[in-house]
């Protein structure tokens, strides 16, 4: 069980896909996104295997939640430097989370 401090400590934000990329290095099919939250923590891009529910240009200008206090991970050639969070389905496909009305980019999750 986690303690509601150690909980604080992952910062969860809302950002918007400013731009999407086919990442065809990747073991799994996954798209490259660069996401915006905002000025105080700026744009980050993320790689995410989202490919079976998204199109790159239905994901373009979406919000996302994203996890950005996690350490950068290289994957092949590309740093990703968040964690766009989604619900599993089933069938291993991702379903994004995101807020249901617009909202300011970089906006805590609590």
């Amino acid at each position: 069980m986690l303690t509601w401090e150690e909980f604080e400590k992952t910062e969860m934000r809302v950002g918007t896909i400013i731009d999407v990329n086919d990442f065809p290095e990747a073991r799994k099919p996954a798209y490259q996104l660069t996401i915006d939250f905002g000025t105080e923590i700026g744009i980050r891009k993320s790689s995410a295997q989202i490919t079976k529910r998204y199109t790159k240009e239905g994901l373009l200008n979406r919000q996302i939640v994203a996890v950005v206090n996690f350490p950068k991970k290289q994957i092949g050639k590309f740093m990703s430097e968040c964690l766009v969070l989604g619900a599993v389905g089933t069938e291993g496909d991702v379903i994004l989370l995101a807020p249901d009305l617009r909202v300011e980019n970089g906006l805590r999750i609590l």
